[in-house]
């Protein structure tokens, strides 16, 4: 899925599995395959959430907001991060020496495939 630039985290993949009664351990058709890939890709929009999360983060409407509160958000809600995860991403975002998160650069970042997952 990752290769055809879909992100589904570990929770949403038991879901589709779930829902296509299949094991976690067991196999899956190509059309299996197809109907739970569309599925996903219709659901997700990792670019326009994450950009509409740091929007309501930047109270001052500002276009960016700090690493810090970044981190804070990252590692205190919805599925955490760890501390080395958040260096990463915010080693990817080139976050300026100011602390300062762009949220339209971030977004472009960290929403690019990652050559570990290219084909």
């Amino acid at each position: 899925m990752r290769c055809l630039g879909s992100s589904p985290t570990f929770p949403e993949v038991d879901r589709h599995l779930l829902l296509q009664k299949i094991d976690r351990s067991g196999e899956l058709d190509f059309s299996t395959f197809l109907t739970i890939m569309h599925r996903q890709m219709q659901q997700e929009e990792p670019r326009e959430e994450i950009l509409e999360a740091m929007r309501r983060a930047d109270k001052e409407q500002k276009g960016y907001i700090l690493a810090s509160e970044l981190r804070a958000k990252l590692t205190g809600l919805g599925e955490k991060l760890t501390d080395q995860e958040v260096d990463e991403l915010l080693k990817v975002a080139g976050v300026g020496a100011d602390g300062r998160v762009h949220y339209e650069d971030f977004t472009k970042a960290v929403t690019r495939p990652s050559a570990k997952y290219r084909p």
